[in-house]
């Protein structure tokens, strides 16, 4: 069975050509790490006291305003959304959510008492198939996801 990459490749193999297409075929020496996050928010003013609460409980660290890092090459950067522009849109075409996997159940519950005590909304934990979870919304209604997955328990399926 082909790959979705393989399966891409082939749709777009009259624009290609065959020698393109065995180049993309080719394995990478090592999978591209990804290194950063642009979340274009539609006020800084509500979404960084959110942020500013949250981040530092994941471990993240600010490296200037609206910047933050996990000190291993990773960047979660916020813009302000231009006017006129749409709102986030849960199932629209873009991001969905952010996921951050935890240690253990009790980080997930810390983060969520945490952030209640910061006067942000998190809800109960919800217990998936032997993974402990919560899921909070942003300002913008942007779903942020902390989980613990125990062993056997995928990230996504």
């Amino acid at each position: 069975m082909p790959t979705l990459a393989e399966d891409q490749a082939a749709q777009c193999l009259p624009a290609l050509g065959k020698e393109a297409l065995a180049t993309q075929q080719q394995p990478a020496s090592s999978p591209l790490k990804l290194d950063h996050v642009t979340l274009v928010v539609s006020s800084l003013a509500d979404s960084m006291p959110y942020y500013d609460a949250l981040l530092p409980l994941l471990g993240f660290t600010k490296r200037r305003e609206q910047v933050w890092t996990d000190g291993a090459g990773f960047y979660i950067q916020f813009l302000q959304a231009k006017i006129g522009t749409r709102p986030y849109e849960r199932y629209g075409a873009g991001l969905n959510h952010l996921g951050f996997g935890a240690p253990d159940p009790a980080r997930v519950a810390g983060i969520r008492d945490a952030m209640r005590e910061a006067g942000f909304a998190a809800p109960e934990l919800q217990e998936l198939g032997g993974a402990t979870a919560l899921f909070m919304k942003d300002p913008d209604g942007l779903r942020v996801e902390i989980t613990h997955y125990p062993p056997g328990v995928t990230v996504v399926d």
